[in-house]
């Protein structure tokens, strides 16, 4: 009973730690960009006008009070969701209805999962249609942006339902291994995923045309050819229904894959900056960064397993939070409450790997382009037109940020020319 008050208080200590940490960070940023909002600094003075550098300042300040409240709540939801006794109580409810079967339990679990999203919803509505809508983002209807969670709620069901089964059979079926057979069924339902969303799921969100034929066709499939990228077809997708955010990506896998453009992208860049953006791209896939990233991803999928195989063995991991041992669906749902407050302090190492990967595309653009300045132009033209923070203090930014700031880029990339 000792040990079970000991893990109850570390669990709480934990979460708490993460969310005076995130509070910390964000008020440590917002302090920075507060006393670089007199004027534009010298670096960005030929980047960005006056009246666009203080709108960039306000978007940031007004996201990083939104995301204070945000966490403030999210981490009271998820200490009440977790200490007041109300998981093992629906448990009960669900066991007592329908039984322990892997369909009640999955059933349970998915009722847990899509419960904790609608407590999100709320904040998801006022981010799209108060904050984006504020600052000029916004172009979805409540019509779309409610279907999307429509969707999305089916997909969930549809997909992860019968997944879970298949995970909660294993666990029958093999004993003390299924870990590793669980972590196998993940790693081909994730390829699985990677080949078929593109032309199952993707299109039921997003409407999707063949670039047409002109001279910017042209030129990326002569990039393509250039780099030896072997794409399908190259594609524009109508990101300007929800928002005038912008980006660019590859979708599907083999021969299968399609470079996918955001029609707010096209709008925004030249034709010599958007073949740069590409350049970018396929520069992680040359540096074989997908590779390392969905490594990573199967490596710490196949430790996170193991290690809920572990806790799933400890009856003071259940009975600290009110459960009765002997069914792996408590561990399974516990252990995905809780694993965000850990690897939230992996953050840092995380995003440092993921910018020397942009780093590397960088250079890898700048060498195929024989220049630096269509990547540069196109870096600044999407910081400006998204409202990026241009100044993040060092700690925020190394500790959030997946993709290096514009100053530290355009360092980089001076460097390679």
């Amino acid at each position: 009973m000792r040990f079970v008050n000991i893990f109850i208080w570390l669990t709480l200590a934990l979460i708490l730690a993460r969310l005076a940490a995130e509070l910390w960070l964000a008020s440590l940023n917002r302090r920075h960009v507060l006393a670089h909002a007199g004027e534009i600094p010298p670096a960005f003075r030929d980047i960005i006008d006056g009246p666009t550098y203080k709108k960039s300042v306000a978007y940031t300040l007004a996201k990083a009070r939104f995301g204070d409240i945000e966490n403030i709540c999210s981490t009271a939801v998820l200490l009440i969701v977790l200490f007041s006794g109300v998981l093992p109580w629906l448990f009960n409810l669900f066991s007592n209805e329908f039984g322990v079967t892997v369909w009640a339990m999955t059933a349970y679990l998915l009722a847990i999962g899509s419960g904790m999203s609608l407590l999100d919803l709320p904040f998801d509505w006022v981010s799209q249609f108060r904050l984006e809508e504020k600052f000029g983002f916004n172009t979805t209807t409540q019509k779309i942006w409610w279907l999307d969670r429509l969707k999305g709620l089916l997909l969930a069901l549809v997909l992860g339902y019968p997944l879970l089964v298949f995970v909660l059979k294993i666990v029958e079926w093999t004993g003390a291994w299924w870990w590793l057979w669980a972590w196998v069924v993940l790693l081909v339902f994730q390829f699985l995923m990677l080949v078929l969303a593109p032309v199952l799921i993707m299109p039921l969100f997003n409407k999707f045309t063949p670039l047409p034929d002109g001279s910017l066709r042209e030129q990326l499939l002569a990039l393509a050819r250039r780099t030896q990228f072997r794409a399908q077809s190259i594609q524009l997708m109508d990101g300007s229904k929800r928002s005038r955010h912008s980006n660019a990506f590859f979708a599907g896998f083999g021969r299968f894959r399609k470079i996918v453009l955001f029609d707010t992208l096209v709008q925004q860049l030249s034709g010599s900056e958007l073949e740069a953006v590409l350049a970018h791209e396929i520069g992680h896939y040359k540096k074989r960064h997908i590779l390392k990233m969905m490594a990573f991803s199967a490596a710490s999928s196949l430790a996170g397993l193991f290690l809920l195989s572990v806790l799933a063995r400890q009856d003071w991991f259940y009975r600290a939070f009110g459960f009765v041992p002997g069914n792996v669906a408590p561990a399974l749902l516990l252990f995905g409450l809780l694993a965000g407050t850990i690897t939230f302090w992996l953050s840092p190492f995380i995003h440092w790997r993921s910018r020397r990967f942009e780093y590397q595309a960088d250079a890898f653009a700048a060498q195929v382009m024989n220049e630096a300045q269509p990547l540069i132009g196109a870096l600044r033209k999407l910081n400006e037109k998204n409202l990026s923070n241009l100044m993040p203090h060092p700690f925020y930014s190394g500790f959030y940020y997946s993709h290096p700031t514009l100053l530290e880029r355009e360092q980089a990339l001076a460097g390679k020319a």
